[in-house]
């Protein structure tokens, strides 16, 4: 049993990844299989998005860490031989990503913002940012299988199909191991995750001082939108929760709307907007950066522009 395999944690990472799954799966004439952690319940789902195996990983204990299921997969692996495993470039997803790849002596691509599978060299070619998102990275895993994590949202969730029929089974329990976990400490959020956000409203350096940033979430209640920022709002002034940095060492957002102003568009930060639908800025500055990868700009001064777009918005 070779073919394409996801590693997913729940839900939506399985559907996303399914997506791509399923895609290459039908180009390299083999087929896909899911192995899930506690998206027990969701197991008929992937199979009809897709999946034409669902494996279910063993539940763990609350001692017992995710890495446990390591020795499970390995064994699972070297009996089904895959060609392709995909994992979500969550923390976790990606510790287990570097932990498979080492044991398995496979060829990992980390954060892949596309895979393709070239028919003609029988070859999977993925892509990932470089150079701090201004290039594009082309690589080739010659090794077998070939791995690669994937960041969330990078694709859309995979379409259910009715009649789709494929095999559920248990995976047997994982052995002992030397790890066991004392205690779990959730980290507290000082802000709402903004990635599922539709509308993003983003304030950069433009803002002069933190009191101002209630221009920003004027406008972002006018349009029904979320408040993000440039790393510097964050982590230098500390201005706004890092959870709300936008960038490529930040969170990546996907929103339908994404509302600049005082952003100047370094490519840390436009990095992490690259897949936004429309993007929109207001910037004093007419050679901004952020200009080019705008949709529509307005060169203005963001403290008489925007008070007026609130006002037109609330009419």
């Amino acid at each position: 049993m070779s073919g394409v395999w996801i590693i997913s944690e729940n839900r939506r990472q399985s559907l996303e990844l399914l997506n791509i799954g399923r895609q290459l799966a039908d180009k390299m004439g083999t087929h896909a299989a899911a192995l899930l952690y506690q998206d027990r319940e969701h197991a008929g789902d992937c199979v009809s998005h897709g999946a034409d195996e669902v494996m279910l990983l063993p539940p763990l204990s609350s001692e017992q860490p995710a890495e446990s299921c390591i020795p499970v997969i390995l064994e699972e692996a070297k009996k089904g031989d895959p060609e392709l495993i995909l994992l979500s470039a969550t923390p976790r997803g990606k510790n287990m990503a570097a932990l498979l790849a080492a044991r398995l002596n496979a060829g990992l691509v980390s954060s892949c913002t596309q895979i393709d599978y070239d028919e003609g060299s029988k070859t999977l070619v993925m892509e990932r940012l470089a150079y701090g998102g201004a290039a594009v990275q082309k690589a080739v895993c010659s090794a077998r299988p070939a791995m690669a994590t994937i960041p969330p949202r990078t694709y859309e969730t995979a379409m259910p199909k009715t009649g789709r029929q494929g095999n559920i089974r248990e995976l047997p329990s994982p052995p002992p191991s030397a790890i066991k976990v004392i205690e779990r400490k959730v980290k507290a959020k000082e802000a709402k995750d903004i990635s599922e956000a539709r509308v993003v409203v983003c304030v950069g350096r433009g803002i002069e001082k933190a009191e101002d940033l209630t221009i920003a979430r004027q406008l972002a209640e006018a349009v029904s939108g979320s408040i993000g920022c440039t790393r510097p709002i964050a982590e230098e002034l500390h201005w706004l929760p890092e959870e709300l940095c936008i960038g490529l060492s930040g969170i990546q957002v996907k929103p339908d709307l994404y509302l600049g102003i005082g952003v100047s568009g370094q490519v840390q930060h436009v990095t992490g907007i690259r897949n936004a639908k429309v993007i929109a800025v207001v910037n004093k500055d007419e050679n901004a950066p952020i200009f080019k990868a705008a949709d529509f700009g307005i060169v203005g001064d963001l403290y008489d522009v925007v008070p007026k777009l609130i006002s037109e918005l609330k009419k």
